[in-house]
């Protein structure tokens, strides 16, 4: 079922409120929000329907990243300090991402596969005698953690500052982990001199991680630089950790909400699965919205937009937008084609952990309907405030125990 309002359309304010004009106005100006400690900026332009997400998306002379990829304004140093290569545009962007590619060769990728399911099992082993937990915390957040730390070569000693300090840089404005733009800056200050110290003792002991892989890539001559590893490292840790967290959190709530494409996929779960796990994306959409920056005069879905005007792609609206899907509100296991926009709408900055992200949701499925086949969340999610991740935080599921 469609979502509706009883707003009128200059009523809707896209800043506060997550709703949609797909239909009436589907590029339409919004004024900002206000976030503490940030100037309120000029407003932007929201950019809702599939087509025109993907067509700013491929553009990316016109619609560039390099000027911040959220809705308020940022320093330059603060864009490059929080945002890597998604802050960045040809042709640093380009050099910054083949280095960074060296860090997930296919043997490295090989090597991930199979720790996926150790440690698919291992979570499992360890919540499947409760009857009960917090899927949230206990499931789908283990998983990529573990996956990704484990990538960069971080003791496990490790890994739980390193799964706080993530809820607070994509949890600012939800009172629970950061309420203040000092907050985030402290998150990741600490994310980075801890790649930093952990840069520093792969240079002179190396090991079979990414770590080591990343300071001794080379392209053109050139390696990344102390501060292009420590900016990239927050990206890793936080992008590899939240987004799949999410979406194998959502994929759980959709499958005991649409309890027939559950059946349909355990009816023939491997032949299923590549389309179930495109399903889970395109649903969660864990991204809600990146921003992007027109550097001319140009026209958007109709829509006249001005050099310098701040242009919002709102990936979750694309991927329940009428015109593009059939049935877009209803979960569907078997859904294909699937060229959903989760990952991205694609262009340059389609997300690098894609297929690691594919293979975890897929393998954590695997594990959880296979050996726990009556897991079920019971109750409403507990939701991330934020406009710009669509996260649970808390999320109970009951099974019967096993061993």
């Amino acid at each position: 079922m469609t979502p509706t309002t009883h707003l009128a359309l200059d009523d809707i304010k896209l800043g506060d409120l997550a709703l949609w004009l797909r239909a009436e106005r589907p590029v339409s100006f919004h004024e900002e929000a206000d976030f503490p400690g940030v100037p309120k900026g000029p407003g932007f332009w929201a950019v809702t329907r599939y087509a025109d997400v993907v067509r700013a998306s491929m553009d990316a002379e016109a619609f560039v990243s390099g000027h911040g990829v959220s809705i308020p304004d940022q320093t330059p140093e603060l864009n490059e300090f929080f945002g890597s290569m998604i802050s960045m545009d040809a042709p640093r962007h380009t050099k910054l991402r083949k280095l960074v590619s060296a860090g997930f060769t296919p043997r490295t990728i090989k090597q991930v596969e199979e720790a996926v399911r150790a440690q698919a099992r291992r979570i499992v082993d360890a919540v499947a005698p409760k009857g009960a937990c917090d899927f949230v915390e206990e499931v789908a957040a283990a998983l990529p953690l573990r996956i990704i730390c484990d990538m960069m070569g971080i003791p496990e000693s490790d890994h739980r500052r390193i799964f706080e300090l993530t809820n607070i840089i994509l949890g600012v404005g939800d009172p629970e982990y950061a309420s203040s733009r000092d907050d985030l800056i402290a998150a990741a200050l600490e994310l980075f001199q801890y790649a930093q110290a952990l840069a520093d003792a792969r240079r002179t002991h190396p090991r079979d991680d990414i770590t080591t892989a990343l300071i001794q890539a080379e392209v053109d001559g050139e390696r990344l630089t102390s501060q292009e590893l420590g900016s990239f490292f927050i990206l890793l840790v936080v992008a590899g950790n939240e987004t799949t967290r999410n979406a194998i959190s959502h994929g759980m709530k959709a499958l005991t909400d649409f309890p027939a494409e559950r059946a349909r996929w355990m009816a023939d779960f491997e032949r299923i699965a590549p389309a179930a796990v495109e399903e889970i994306v395109r649903w969660a959409t864990p991204v809600i919205h990146f921003r992007r920056t027109a550097t001319r005069d140009v026209e958007i879905g109709g829509q006249p937009i001005r050099a310098g005007d701040k242009v919002v792609l709102w990936y979750n609206s694309a991927n329940r937008d009428e015109a593009f899907w059939t049935d877009p509100y209803r979960f569907d296991a078997t859904r294909t084609p699937n060229d959903h926009l989760g990952f991205g709408a694609g262009g340059p900055h389609f997300c690098l952990g894609a297929n690691l992200a594919r293979r975890e949701i897929k393998v954590m499925f695997d594990e959880l309907l296979h050996r726990l086949p009556d897991i079920h969340v019971t109750g409403a999610p507990d939701m991330l405030q934020s406009a710009f991740i669509h996260g649970i935080k808390r999320m109970r599921v009951e099974f019967t125990p096993a061993r």
